[in-house]
């Protein structure tokens, strides 16, 4: 079943435009243009599968992805489940170390 779907991916996609592909994700609003990123990948992060987080992460780099997951941990508002927030902690510290 999840291969079906990447067929309708782009490469030059904008998040708001991967967002308005995947509606159950973002419940609350049907006004995908006006999602910011932070919004966009918290969800995704969130509530998405695999191939959801790899393709927000193929449309934006996983560095702007890091940095917008960073600041929504560190703020004192955000929907992240612990066991999600240690999964990309140990994810996106990984990453950062085979980059180099």
């Amino acid at each position: 079943m999840p291969i079906k779907y990447i067929k309708w991916y782009n490469k030059s996609m904008t998040l708001q435009e991967f967002a308005a592909k995947r509606p159950f994700l973002f419940w609350s609003t049907r006004d995908y243009e006006n999602l910011s990123d932070e919004i966009i990948v918290e969800s995704i992060l969130e509530y998405g599968e695999w191939l959801d987080v790899k393709k927000a992460i193929s449309i934006t780099g996983s560095k702007k992805i890091a940095e917008i997951f960073y600041k929504k941990v560190n703020s004192n508002r955000h929907n992240f489940d612990p066991k999600v927030v240690n999964y990309f902690k140990l994810y996106f510290n990984h990453a950062s170390r085979n980059i180099n």
